[in-house]
């Protein structure tokens, strides 16, 4: 099993947003927390919390608002590395997203050095200013 450890930040407005919601149900506002609202990723992930932290990859994926009670995202990410020893690998992600909480996603494949992935991922949401988001992930991977 190897156990990654990393950070994935988002920049989630103005021309440099890593993070977009690109559709929301008609009559709906437009906001990522409304029921059916759909947002595309390509976020960075970095070895630590700091903006200017070693960059070792993106994570790039689809999520959609899906519980009508609270924010909770389906989820669908790969986490692209590279750089570092990981670099030219890729894990794919799907599962439940609640930002406010620690959140456990399954690692369902993987390619290069991650062929054939499976294991699960754990993030929780470690800072929340006004348009940058920072998740602190860690990932334990299964792989051949």
């Amino acid at each position: 099993m190897t156990h990654l450890h990393f950070y994935l930040h988002e920049i989630n407005s103005g021309a440099n947003a890593t993070g977009r919601t690109v559709a929301v149900p008609p009559g709906t506002e437009f906001s990522y927390e409304t029921f059916g609202a759909i947002s595309v990723i390509d976020d960075i992930l970095r070895e630590g919390p700091e903006r200017d932290s070693k960059l070792i990859g993106r994570a790039q994926g689809l999520l959609a608002q899906a519980s009508l009670e609270k924010p909770a995202l389906l989820s669908a990410v790969n986490f692209v590395f590279t750089a570092g020893k990981y670099n030219g690998g890729t894990i794919s992600v799907l599962g439940r997203a609640v930002l406010t909480e620690l959140f456990e996603r399954a690692i369902v494949g993987g390619a290069g050095r991650f062929r054939m992935a499976r294991g699960y991922t754990l993030g929780k949401v470690i800072s929340s200013e006004e348009g940058y988001l920072i998740m602190e992930l860690d990932a334990y991977v299964v792989h051949h």
